[in-house]
């Protein structure tokens, strides 16, 4: 074999193994390219969740007018401070409970066998 083909032949090597890495680096490019979409697309969806949440939050919490006069607790019994603080602590759970259970319907969650049964005694 003469000396200029050995040349050839690592020239034609050369060549090859730059193809082969520019391809590895097209391929690469391609998927960091679609995985930068679809980070953009999914974080748009969550956005769009996060607002359609917190407008759900702002009408579902819409505060009821007080029915009870400011100032009106220093008059009023200890025991009847007492039964309206455990009628409102037993309100705010029951509120709680009922979030719970709606939110864990609206994602298709199971639901929890102690809310279920919560749910049930009061209703």
């Amino acid at each position: 074999m003469p000396w200029w083909s050995w040349i050839l032949i690592w020239i034609a090597l050369v060549a090859l193994s730059l193809l082969f890495v520019a391809l590895l680096g097209w391929r690469i490019w391609r998927d960091v390219s679609a995985t930068a979409r679809t980070f953009n697309d999914v974080s748009a969806g969550r956005a769009a969740y996060w607002d359609q949440s917190l407008e759900r939050a702002k009408v579902r919490h819409v505060t009821e007018p007080r029915t009870t006069v400011p100032g009106s607790a220093i008059f009023a019994t200890p025991e009847e401070m007492k039964d309206d603080y455990v009628a409102a602590k037993e309100e705010r759970r029951f509120a709680r409970l009922q979030r719970r259970v709606a939110r864990r319907k609206e994602r298709g969650q199971l639901q929890s066998l102690r809310d279920i049964e919560a749910l049930q005694d009061v209703g």
